[in-house]
């Protein structure tokens, strides 16, 4: 129930324009404050992982790695997705409850 409700929020900030993908958007974004909330794909290379879980800390950005790449691309109508940064406040609140409440999740900074 809860992940539904993640995928479905992730795909409404979509169409909101409260979203953005792709590595130098991402960047940018956080860099910027943007970014609410930073959600990397589990699948996502390890590489990837560390280098957005550091950024997200030293610029106090929230961040959740979960799903996998294929989930995340589907719920916001796109291809596969490795990372997604929502930039609104009330959907990245909602999109982070969500997220913890279920079992998906495997790491949260």
């Amino acid at each position: 129930m809860t992940m539904n409700k993640a995928l479905s929020m992730l795909g409404m900030a979509m169409r909101a324009g409260k979203l953005v993908t792709g590595d130098e958007t991402v960047l940018k974004n956080i860099r910027q404050g943007k970014a609410k909330l930073v959600i990397v794909a589990g699948d996502a290379s390890e590489n990837t992982k560390k280098k957005y879980r550091d950024k997200c800390a030293s610029y106090g950005v929230k961040h959740i790695e979960a799903l996998d790449r294929l989930s995340l691309g589907h719920a916001i109508g796109k291809a596969e997705r490795v990372l997604i940064a929502v930039t609104d406040a009330g959907f990245s609140s909602s999109i982070e409850r969500s997220l913890i409440q279920s079992s998906e999740v495997e790491n949260i900074d």
